[in-house]
């Protein structure tokens, strides 16, 4: 007589384990390489924020170098707070003696926020202190910098940006 065996339909334990196991190897291979993409994206983000922000300055400068805005003396031309560049500055009248009391240039829509620490808040450095001072002397705004102590990728300081 002849047996006719049934097969059971479903996996065995041992392929279970086979996929489980797989499956573990890819996801750990998977994590560093997201973790590296993340910090990635930060630090495009910082490039652009510190880019945009030094941009601001240099505009702001450039409109004070113009004599195109009001500004104190003992600040060089650079803005005194980064607020000013979002609040923004009256235009002075021009040589015509055309005024424009009511028109206000803005530099930036809004302070971006410094990615790369919990504070979000940005490094500041005044055209009166040293090149690598730690803290900001508050005469004005030349340069801004992240107050975040790690390192890129490429395995430069982000502070040095």
């Amino acid at each position: 007589m002849a047996e006719i065996i049934r097969r059971r339909s479903g996996f065995t334990l041992v392929e279970v384990l086979v996929t489980a196991a797989i499956i573990a190897i890819l996801a750990g291979a998977v994590l560093p390489m997201a973790k590296i993409a993340i910090q990635r994206e930060r630090e495009t983000e910082l490039r652009r924020d510190v880019r945009a922000i030094r941009e601001a300055i240099d505009e702001y400068k450039k409109f004070a170098d113009d004599k195109k805005i009001e500004f104190e003396a003992d600040t060089d031309g650079y803005p005194p707070t980064l607020d000013v560049l979002v609040k923004g500055v009256k235009l002075k009248a021009d040589a015509k003696g055309k005024t424009s009391s009511d028109k206000i240039i803005k530099f930036l829509r809004r302070i971006p926020r410094d990615p790369m620490t919990p504070s979000g808040e940005w490094g500041l450095l005044s055209s009166q202190d040293a090149p690598d001072a730690t803290s900001w002397g508050e005469e004005n705004v030349f340069d801004v910098y992240t107050k975040s102590r790690g390192k890129a990728l490429d395995g430069t300081k982000y502070r040095d940006w």
